[in-house]
């Protein structure tokens, strides 16, 4: 029989409570003790037992009577142990809500980042995949958002942190005992070495880059605990610099990464890779099971070696993965309240990324679901330009069967390298007068025709009139979302907005406004913030969708390494 723990995280990554039974007596053989049985395995429990039984007799019989009936009641409670003969291992996750204080955090990082503002941004690598082929491989991570976490050990005695199990990144870290010069490691668990007998040097030194932050430091070894797994001999990252607010303000202390070796830093062995070769797992499978119930407090379920029934309904809809690194998998068609968005009728790849609140897709697309539920933006001039000098010209074209993905470059916004527009905007040419850079406008602009083609070709499609489609591609230039790539949607007003659904091998997965609308804590009031962002990755990587929490609490997800494929079905 295999036993299993329950590990749940405090909502606010600080100092949890814990139940503790103390103890003393007037005898010398017996001091003053106090143990918690939440930390004690099988065998110590059964020795404390005796012991308490031991004591309740020199107690006498009604002091001792209370003692051992006690013990028992926190013996039995499944928050301090559980047992199943199922084979899988259970890492209780907890939630916590989205609140205005994160948001500004969020804002302010993201200024810091510069390259990253701006509607039309387009996320290019930071450097760190190995495999050249990889080189479109984003890394867009915006752990800000994240709401998800678990509990880990690491070390012998094993000490504890928090951290988010991370489907899109593969490296685990959490911040080391030697950082000294980050702010944000005052406010987290720090990993001492010189504490752990199983701890090995390594010493190589590593440094991880995300969309709005980014960790540096050095490897190390030691044993990790998950549930009640010890995984021996793993690598893993003792972060010395955080510099980004975001670690700062995180509820969480580190990322344990569960994508796949080839985007790993530094070639470092995964913890689930490791957790297989070493036998500690049924299957080589893991699930996600998200609870989106705000008014709940479990936050859902981690579960390895399998996925547990009680999860979902109905079958789950299996999917090849198609590129390893993350969990990748094609995806047919977009859908506002059943009618085709017209852009990824052709296929679009998508990755299931546990470690990304919201959903993020193509900015073409996220700007129509963003008209269609009446999310408010931010004004691009440079879509209301395209729209206002070139957009007679483009109907024009489409109407004369010209191809679409030449348009762009043929009346000079971008240039053409034979299967799509390539945004001219490589290097930046500054005007030494106006401080501004004619090649991020030119990059601008080109994105901007882009996705008017895309919007006028859908159009052309439902035989709109040129005056009906010029009307309807500027309102969605004022529908693209805001440089933080949010958009806020009017509360009142959830239970009239569309649906929007996603076509995974063969069938559609539904999302209702209530299920794709986060609301944010404001104070007494409450802000609804569309789930969806615009994010933009070029081929032969892109264009791709993010199926981050957003989806993933409405439908369980099943990460099928031995078979390489990724699951859904309706979540329980």
């Amino acid at each position: 029989m295999m036993h299993q723990r329950r590990a749940g995280v405090g909502e606010h990554g600080g100092i949890k409570r814990r139940i503790s039974i103390c103890f003393s007596s007037s005898s010398s053989s017996l001091p003053f003790r106090c143990f918690s049985p939440l930390f004690l395995g099988l065998s110590s429990l059964l020795r404390l037992s005796s012991l308490l039984i031991l004591l309740s007799i020199r107690m006498g019989t009604k002091s001792g009577a209370i003692l051992v009936a006690v013990f028992t009641l926190l013996l039995l409670s499944p928050e301090v142990y559980s047992s199943s003969n199922d084979g899988l291992i259970r890492i209780g996750l907890k939630k916590r809500k989205l609140d205005q204080l994160n948001r500004i955090s969020r804002l302010r990082n993201c200024k810091e980042g510069g390259a990253l503002r701006g509607p039309l941004r387009k996320y290019y690598p930071n450097g760190y995949i190995s495999d050249p082929e990889d080189a479109d491989i984003v890394s867009l991570k915006n752990y800000m958002d994240a709401q998800y976490f678990g509990e880990i050990g690491i070390g012998t005695p094993s000490q504890k942190f928090t951290v988010i199990f991370d489907t899109g990144s593969s490296n685990l870290w959490v911040p080391s005992s030697k950082c000294y010069l980050s702010l944000a490691c005052y406010f987290h668990s720090k990993y001492k070495s010189s504490a752990s007998s199983t701890y090995k040097k390594n010493g190589k030194s590593a440094a991880i880059h995300y969309g709005t932050g980014a960790i540096s430091g050095f490897f190390s070894q030691d044993s990790v605990r998950v549930g009640d797994l010890v995984v021996k001999n793993q690598d893993f990252i003792e972060a010395t610099r955080e510099p980004s607010i975001t670690f700062l303000a995180a509820k969480f202390d580190g990322i344990l990464g569960l994508g796949f070796q080839e985007i790993s830093v530094g070639d470092a062995v995964p913890v689930w890779y490791n957790m297989v070769d070493q036998g500690l797992v049924k299957e080589p499978v893991f699930s996600f099971w998200l609870n989106r119930n705000t008014e709940e407090g479990e936050g859902g379920e981690i579960v390895f070696g399998g996925v547990d029934p009680n999860h979902y309904k109905g079958e789950h809809t299996y999917v090849p993965v198609t590129k390893k690194g993350y969990w990748q998998f094609d995806m047919g068609d977009v859908l506002i309240d059943g009618e085709t968005t017209g852009f990824c009728g052709g296929g679009c790849s998508a990755i299931a990324d546990s470690g990304t609140s919201l959903l993020a897709g193509p900015t073409t697309i996220i700007t129509q679901i963003n008209n269609a539920i009446g999310a408010s933006g931010v004004i691009s001039q440079e879509c209301k330009t395209v729209v206002a000098e070139y957009g007679k010209t483009i109907i024009d074209m489409l109407l004369a069967e010209a191809q679409p993905e030449k348009i762009c470059s043929q009346v000079g916004f971008c240039t053409f390298d034979g299967t799509a527009g390539v945004r001219m905007g490589i290097e930046s040419v500054v005007d030494e007068n106006s401080g501004r850079s004619s090649g991020g406008s030119r990059d601008a602009m080109c994105s901007a025709c882009e996705m008017a083609v895309v919007w006028m070709q859908n159009q052309i499609r439902k035989n709109q009139t040129e005056e009906q489609i010029i009307n309807y591609v500027n309102q969605l230039c004022e529908r693209l979302p805001s440089p933080m790539g949010e958009s806020v949607v009017d509360c009142d007003k959830l239970s009239s907005l569309p649906s929007v659904s996603f076509t995974i091998g063969g069938k559609a997965f539904d999302l209702s406004a209530e299920e794709y609308v986060l609301k944010v804590e404001a104070g007494v009031a409450s802000q609804c913030i569309s789930g969806f962002i615009a994010l933009d990755v070029a081929p032969p990587r892109g264009p791709l969708w993010i199926l981050g929490d957003v989806f993933m609490g409405q439908y369980h997800t099943v990460f099928d390494y031995g078979n390489l494929q990724v699951g859904f079905a309706e979540a329980a």
